[in-house]
């Protein structure tokens, strides 16, 4: 098998928040008037995104989309802050938020990534991002530094399916004009990235920084630059 492509999944592989999502979400709420610890911020926060429908509007046209994400995310934060009683300023809080996470400096990629990507250029490869996110991605890595090294982004919310359903990988598949065997995907998730990149035919890599995962059969990494010997 000769891989000519590697797809990277985003949040948790690629990139993460500059300080950790409870702290962020406890914060923001504070200076509008809610106080909840931060901990407890981030269980719900968690809990909310699992069980949330997924971020993909097919058959949406290009000048809904922004504001479609943007209503996801509102009622998303909306289920994180409604154990927590009345909340007054929800709206101005909500705003705030997602402000701050459309921010490139609210984010920060993993030390060894951009050692990676130059290491997997220098071999001739494609690289792309393949991510359950919404369309503030691109501005993110651009002020990251990173999206000069791929040659797509893509987005669930502007592809119209999120993963694990395999129609966001053969969307890229058919962008990239690639065939499934020669393609690698990289990712923090085994429902979402391992077994989605299976169900089109996509051989996985998980990364599993912690190692929490239990992963028996299925390729694993502790960090991005252990990739580069699954190519060898």
């Amino acid at each position: 098998m000769t891989i000519k492509s590697v797809l990277f999944d985003a949040a948790g592989t690629l990139i993460k928040t500059a300080k950790p999502v409870g702290e962020s979400y406890s914060a923001i709420a504070e200076t509008h008037g809610v106080q909840v610890a931060p901990g407890e911020l981030a269980a719900r926060f968690r809990t909310c995104f699992d069980r949330a429908s997924p971020l993909a509007f097919p058959g949406v046209g290009a000048g809904a989309i922004r504001g479609m994400e943007r209503n996801w995310w509102k009622e998303l934060v909306r289920d994180v802050f409604s154990p927590f009683g009345a909340f007054a300023h929800f709206d101005a809080c909500f705003d705030e938020l997602f402000g701050y996470f459309a921010r490139a400096d609210s984010w920060k990629l993993y030390p060894e990534a951009v050692e990676t990507l130059l290491s997997l250029r220098q071999r001739g490869l494609k690289l792309a991002v393949v991510s359950n996110f919404d369309s503030r991605l691109h501005n993110i890595l651009d002020g990251l530094g990173a999206a000069s090294w791929f040659d797509g982004v893509f987005v669930s919310s502007t592809v119209g399916y999120a993963k694990p359903d395999r129609r966001i990988f053969e969307f890229v598949l058919k962008a990239q004009r690639l065939t499934a065997t020669n393609v690698l995907h990289v990712g923090d998730s085994i429902t979402n990235d391992i077994a989605g990149a299976a169900n089109a035919g996509v051989k996985g890599i998980l990364v599993d920084r912690k190692g929490s995962h239990n992963s028996d059969g299925i390729p694993r990494v502790v960090n991005l630059r252990e990739i580069l010997a699954h190519l060898e």
